[in-house]
């Protein structure tokens, strides 16, 4: 292999497919990067055996050839290298990629590129098309709502449901969910899969705030899929397993619903999360007491209390509801919309929260118990 390519080009396509390496591999050509001649320039692949990330990088190639190297340490060594400089490419002895620009130069033992494991690529023929802004919206929306905890392997997937000309994205741990459908290009058959959150968390890195397209594409045997953009390809593993049916868990109706300022009850549960952090985490609602003009949240605990008033237009009953302060900071911080819709059915029910202007995108959070 022998080849030219710009530095700034080269760096930003191994920060785009580094994300991918796992820092402490059981195989050692895991911790490397696949540099690979093709289609008139250079393409670079890692993985962590979950997701694998592909970019290409425009180069002029002499020679064709492939081999991997240390991510990280390549990584550092082109980012190391002055922008606007020409970066030649060479693997010398079979193993050892030679590294040339201006007056610099570097060599970084590698390992044969046949140890490296096959990631599938994107074939011709999508599944189906859909808005990179509207898919990394509808992401950021959800995706976060997954489970961490490995202890139910389907929780920390995102159920994804094709369905006509609709694509529903589904999140749920024990203690809320969170569900939106948007609109895809082309129609297909009904079909699910679950796709880690943490792969939607490195496609959401790579899909832009454009219109501009995504492919998605399913492996045929539906162990993968596989999501293509211009110059760059995310492949990832798929979950198995049955996810729950979250639909019977969303209330159906509402005793009180109150429309508020999204920024403005963000900022005042941001403030009473502060002393509820050193307790039991938990915030109270108060929503449509008399005297008030819309929501009192509250927190108290050993090192002091805090409350706060936000305006809001009530109707229906009266309620003090409590919640875990931290998921309610994530719902507010990552739902999209001025206005939110917040609707209880009691203190013992779950709260939803809606976006007023976005009848496709709902937020449950399961309520916290308290002594009063």
């Amino acid at each position: 292999m022998k080849l030219s390519v710009m530095q700034e080009n080269l760096a930003r396509g191994l920060s785009v497919v580094s994300r991918s390496v796992n820092s402490r591999p059981n195989l050692p050509v895991l911790a490397n990067v696949l540099l690979r001649t093709e289609d008139a320039g250079l393409k670079l692949t890692a993985t962590n055996l979950e997701i694998g990330i592909t970019t290409w990088v425009p180069g002029k190639i002499e020679a064709e050839g492939s081999l991997t190297v240390p991510a990280r340490l390549l990584t550092d060594v082109i980012g190391g290298l002055p922008a606007g400089e020409r970066v030649d490419l060479e693997i010398e002895n079979g193993t050892t990629l030679h590294i040339r620009a201006g007056k610099t130069q570097a060599r970084l033992r590698g390992i044969d590129a046949e140890e490296f494991p096959v990631i599938p690529a994107a074939g011709e023929r999508p599944t189906t098309r859909v808005s990179q802004k509207a898919l990394r919206h509808a992401l950021a929306e959800v995706a976060f709502a997954a489970a961490s905890d490995e202890a139910r392997p389907i929780l920390t997937g995102v159920l994804t449901r094709f369905q006509g000309d609709r694509l529903t994205l589904a999140a749920a741990d024990n203690y809320r969910i969170a569900v939106k459908t948007l609109p895809i290009l082309q129609p297909v058959e009904d079909t699910s899969i679950v796709v880690p959150a943490k792969s939607y968390n490195e496609l959401m890195r790579i899909l832009t705030e454009t219109d501009a397209t995504v492919d998605i594409m399913l492996a045929p045997a539906k162990s993968q899929v596989i999501f293509h953009v211009e110059g760059t390809e995310l492949v990832s593993r798929l979950i198995d397993g049955q996810f729950p049916n979250y639909q019977q868990v969303l209330p159906a109706s509402f005793a009180t619903r109150a429309l508020v300022d999204r920024e403005d009850l963000l900022k005042a549960v941001r403030l009473s999360a502060l002393i509820a952090s050193s307790a039991a985490n938990v915030v109270k609602l108060r929503v449509g007491d008399e005297g008030s003009s819309g929501i009192t949240i509250a927190a108290a605990a050993d090192v002091g209390d805090a409350e706060g008033e936000v305006e809001a237009q009530v109707e229906g009953d009266a309620v003090t509801i409590a919640f875990n302060a931290r998921y309610l900071v994530e719902a507010l911080q990552n739902v999209e919309g001025e206005t939110l819709a917040l609707e209880m059915s009691g203190p013992l029910s779950p709260g939803v929260l809606k976006p007023t202007d976005d009848d496709q995108y709902v937020h449950v959070i399961m309520p916290v118990r308290t002594p009063s």
